[in-house]
């Protein structure tokens, strides 16, 4: 990438791997369960993820809401947090697809829901409510700066759900992020939970795709309802050697990513008119404010280092009142540099 892109880790390009092994990836007919790479792919990622079985989805919001669809039924509830990409990101797709309500609650600092609140949110047997099946959760929590969830928060949501007969479902867009971060298998931050969707194309470099991972018989269904998405693939072989690069190189070397964002977040505090905790700085997100004291527009900034320095910055966060930067395999330390050294001299 020839571009500073600081946008989102969506932006980022396959690498010179991926491409080749897109180039020469064996393929067949996914729908009959022929593509090789698809099921290898599959395959490893299950193992990964220490689940029974897994699907190849095209994104993260059709992982998310094949999950959701296939755990509830129409008039069904999930339990959620206010700011869950679920829930915020994804069109309302599980209410316009599955007549499923969402029921919130708010999300805390550290990206969890308090215990009690889930508690508190699971209904009754009562025929005036909605009846309560799924619980949802986010890790790394996107909304408050990619916190990482402990797998022994998740473990206690987890006893709630076996206990009330819900089932659990973690959207782990980054969930490598997580791992990294807390420095433990990735295995253990998802055990107790019935699916687990995360992203090949984020962080991870993939062009495209995301995995559904599960009980065999919960794949099952989930390919019945990404058929019905019109989610499934043919030769989809092609973007899934890409794929099997993302979990095979590039979950290991994802500290390196937040180890920039530290960097970056460090350097950005000693620049004046930028409103910094560089202790928030958790995985690979940063959120910032500019001070009062600004002396140029936001959009004149923003403008000028791409202009000049080509720098691409404008992820806003919760209702634009932040900055939000995310750093990946194209950030690299000499331009995490580049990048302090620009927003210096057009501050100062």
């Amino acid at each position: 990438m020839d571009t500073i892109d600081l946008r989102s880790d969506t932006v980022t390009w396959p690498t010179p791997a991926m491409r080749e092994a897109m180039a020469n990836a064996p393929v067949g007919d996914d729908v009959y369960g022929e593509d090789p790479t698809i099921n290898q792919l599959e395959a490893e990622a299950a193992a990964m993820l220490g689940k029974e079985a897994a699907l190849f989805v095209s994104s993260g919001t059709m992982g998310n809401l094949t999950a959701v669809l296939t755990h509830c039924g129409r008039g069904q509830e999930m339990i959620l947090g206010d700011l869950a990409h679920i829930f915020r990101y994804e069109a309302g797709s599980a209410a316009a697809f599955g007549g499923i309500q969402p029921h919130t609650l708010p999300v805390q600092p550290d990206g969890t829901l308090k215990l009690e609140d889930i508690q508190a949110a699971i209904r009754g047997e009562n025929e005036h409510f909605p009846r309560t099946k799924l619980i949802c959760l986010e890790n790394t929590q996107g909304s408050v700066g990619g916190v990482p969830i402990t797998p022994e928060y998740t473990a206690q949501v987890g006893q709630i759900a076996r206990d009330n007969n819900l089932k659990l479902h973690i959207d782990g867009a980054r969930i490598f992020n997580a791992a990294a971060a807390l420095n433990v298998p990735v295995q253990e931050l998802v055990a107790p939970a019935d699916s687990v969707s995360f992203c090949l194309s984020k962080g991870l470099c993939a062009p495209v795709g995301s995995i559904l991972v599960g009980s065999k018989d919960f794949i099952y269904e989930a390919r019945r309802t990404r058929k019905a998405l019109g989610g499934g693939m043919r030769q989809a072989g092609v973007v899934a050697a890409a794929g099997l690069i993302a979990l095979r190189e590039m979950t290991t070397r994802l500290a390196d990513d937040h180890a920039n964002a530290c960097a970056l977040a460090e350097g950005l505090a000693k620049i004046p008119h930028i409103e910094i905790d560089p202790s928030r700085v958790r995985s690979n997100m940063i959120l910032f404010r500019f001070a009062e004291s600004l002396p140029i527009s936001i959009e004149e900034l923003v403008t000028r280092l791409k202009n000049d320095y080509n720098i691409v910055m404008g992820g806003y966060a919760n209702g634009r009142t932040e900055i939000r930067l995310v750093t990946h395999y194209w950030i690299t330390r000499d331009r995490v540099d580049h990048v302090i050294h620009a927003m210096r001299e057009l501050l100062t």
